[in-house]
């Protein structure tokens, strides 16, 4: 999953894990990680997400990163937002009122460059992306938001019966990636109606990871 595959998916339209709405599980589950208005919510491989819309609508200060600047740009004009764009340490910086977007490579940000951050929605970076990636994606993911409290969605199936992205990330998997950090909790696990794109029999999970 180097830079140019995600490029390709974005120029080609080639983007069937944008979902046209908000996500449910969010609007189910997000609640469980206590976060007041205000805080500061880190979406990482935004991509051009509703969710975001909705983060915001709930009073949540939004920060992303994102490897496209063609879907960060998508996503400003879904929002009706005039964004100012900087920029910094290697990254180009949408920002607006109560939302920043870093476009680059996640793997350069840093925590000091990222800011303060209370939770973490992650629904379609760690499925995103191949098992030697995950490994190094969690710690970074833990690194940069110094363990920040996260909502994770992931889908479980025979990964031999699909290629991916997304990746099939089992319940085992999460706890290699981060049981050393924090309490992981089980808050959904259903077959997905359909099969994932409509062929693989799959398990949808979300959990929520809390520090200590």
């Amino acid at each position: 999953m180097q830079a140019d595959f995600w490029h390709e998916r974005w120029a080609k339209g080639e983007i069937g894990f944008h979902e046209q709405d908000i996500n449910p599980l969010l609007i189910a589950h997000f609640p469980t990680l206590s976060l007041r208005k205000g805080q500061r919510v880190f979406v990482p491989l935004c991509g051009k997400t509703h969710d975001i819309s909705w983060l915001l609508a709930q009073g949540y200060n939004v920060v992303g990163a994102e490897l496209s600047e063609q879907a960060t740009i998508a996503l400003f004009e879904s929002l009706h937002i005039q964004a100012e764009v900087t920029a910094k340490d290697g990254f180009l910086l949408y920002q607006a009122a109560n939302i920043d977007i870093f476009v680059g490579d996640i793997f350069s940000l840093t925590q000091a460059l990222i800011g303060q951050v209370d939770g973490v929605y992650d629904r379609a970076a760690l499925v995103a992306l191949p098992l030697t990636m995950r490994i190094r994606y969690s710690q970074h993911l833990i690194n940069v938001t110094d363990g920040a409290t996260q909502l994770l969605i992931c889908f479980d199936y025979e990964q031999s019966s699909m290629q991916g992205p997304p990746f099939s990330v089992t319940a085992a998997e999460v706890t290699r990636h981060y049981a050393d950090k924090y309490k992981i909790e089980s808050l959904y696990s259903e077959s997905l109606a359909g099969g994932l794109k409509g062929r693989v029999a799959a398990l949808q999970q979300v959990w929520r990871l809390t520090p200590g």
